[in-house]
């Protein structure tokens, strides 16, 4: 593995977090980084919902039935899209504007020392349906994903899932 990406390398989910709080400045810091991602025509469709009370990121975890380690987490993002903000009003631009947001947010915390975990929402109605009660989302806002967040109680090693049968040199 090449050194001079560790800072993707060592980015892993974490699932077990240290009580310490994350501080506003690098909540700004992580948003920055998410909305600097690129998207489909700079439509940026994406909004985050940021979580920092107890109380609100444990109803989250009530909704996300596979994201219990929100219960250690002492700070979430729910990420959604504004269909009407999409590429052609287009779920696919949406959904991948909206992932590379995240991605940038995943890997801005890893270098950052946080940990994090992505919680896949869309496109499970009964995940979906349920963020969309807990926040009362507006009918055009699609909830996507949810973002634990915190310092990792024991950060998992650096490693690479490269595969070269999965690599195809100019053809099939």
């Amino acid at each position: 593995m090449n050194e001079k990406l560790n800072f993707i390398f060592s980015r892993r989910s974490v699932r077990k977090y240290e009580n310490r709080e994350v501080d506003d400045a690098m909540i700004q810091d992580l948003l920055e980084a998410g909305m600097a991602a690129p998207s489909a025509v700079a439509r940026d469709p994406w909004h985050f919902i940021v979580l920092k009370d107890r109380e609100t990121i444990d109803k989250l975890a009530g909704v996300l039935t596979h994201g219990q380690m929100l219960r250690q987490a002492t700070a979430a993002f729910v990420v959604c899209g504004d269909i009407t903000q999409a590429h052609d009003g287009l779920e696919s631009y949406m959904l991948q504007d909206l992932s590379a947001a995240v991605e940038n947010i995943l890997l801005a915390a890893n270098a950052l020392g946080l940990g994090t975990c992505w919680l896949g929402v869309h496109p499970r109605p009964e995940r979906m349906e349920g963020i969309k009660n807990l926040f009362a989302l507006p009918d055009h806002i699609i909830p996507m994903c949810s973002i634990a967040l915190g310092w990792p109680k024991d950060p998992p090693p650096a490693r690479t899932r490269f595969n070269p049968d999965k690599v195809h040199l100019e053809k099939w």
